[in-house]
């Protein structure tokens, strides 16, 4: 860990979002003893900023061990107050991701304590962005995304980590095709479920969909098949579709409409649970 770094942005090149990460010295939020912040633009980094800070509080054993920082290390090293026009000149108006909202909570309990002005900018989780655009993984901890992405990381470095949730971002606009205006959206309101063709070789099946909304591409791929698309798992489901493909993760095994599903089947239900990829395959052989 480095005392202080700080590259600037070129001039005038603003950038499309931000991300900070924190460590704190103790379990209250307030007691930042490291901050990260990088630039991102065009989907590379521009500018970073990283300084160790002197909490005023004290340092407890169980954080130390986490992140490595102890008493020691600060002294000398600038307060919260010192660097808070630093940290405002980089957030405010600005959108800025945390992976989880902790940052955003550590940042707002800061200013409260020392007494400076709350910083005023977007916030966008990027471990939301992370779980819709890899449902299928069983984590989306930071660590885990740095290793599944083949991102650079070292853990509870605030520096590292602002680094590695900013391109958990890029990589998830990468493959999925989704601007940071689209992570940014309320999540959309599913509509109704399509309507199930006259004949095909799933009528009379009612099927729930898990991983897609209800009027999403598989519900109307099953409802072309003669399928009544369903809400939710429920006692007259015969077939539940999971978006994606065997052996599914725990994400999806713990879900409750999986969870559902398995008990209806315990209980003697004719139910099936199939992978996206057997309905398309039904598909392309009724073509």
């Amino acid at each position: 860990m480095s005392d202080v770094t700080h590259t600037s942005a070129p001039q005038n090149d603003t950038p499309d979002f931000v991300v900070i990460d924190v460590e704190t010295a103790c379990s209250r939020v307030s007691s930042i003893c490291q901050i990260g912040i990088v630039g991102f633009k065009n989907g590379r980094e521009i500018f970073e900023y990283e300084t160790l800070l002197d909490p005023r509080d004290i340092f407890e054993v169980f954080n130390t061990r986490i992140h490595g920082i102890a008493e020691h290390h600060v002294v000398g090293q600038p307060t919260f107050a010192d660097v808070h026009a630093i940290v405002h000149g980089h957030l405010t108006g600005r959108t800025t991701v945390a992976h989880s909202y902790f940052d955003k909570g550590a940042l707002a309990a800061a200013c409260r304590v020392h007494d400076r002005a709350m910083i005023e900018t977007t916030w966008l989780d990027s471990v939301r962005v992370a779980k819709r655009a890899w449902p299928d993984l069983e984590s989306h901890r930071l660590g885990l995304l740095a290793r599944y992405l083949g991102i650079t990381h070292k853990h509870h470095d605030a520096l590292s980590d602002a680094r590695a949730a900013g391109w958990v971002i890029v990589k998830a606009s990468e493959h999925t095709g989704l601007s940071l205006a689209d992570w940014l959206a309320p999540p959309r309101v599913a509509g109704p479920a399509p309507r199930a063709a006259d004949d095909g070789p799933l009528k009379g099946e009612r099927v729930a969909i898990l991983g897609e909304p209800r009027d999403g591409k598989l519900a109307h791929l099953a409802a072309g098949l003669g399928a009544r698309v369903m809400t939710g798992v429920g006692s007259s489901t015969t077939l539940l579709v999971v978006a994606g493909r065997e052996p599914f993760g725990r994400a999806v095994r713990s879900s409750a409409a999986f969870l559902k599903a398995e008990e209806l089947r315990r209980d003697g239900a004719p139910l099936r649970i199939v992978a996206s990829d057997a309905l398309r395959t039904m598909a392309a052989l009724r073509s």
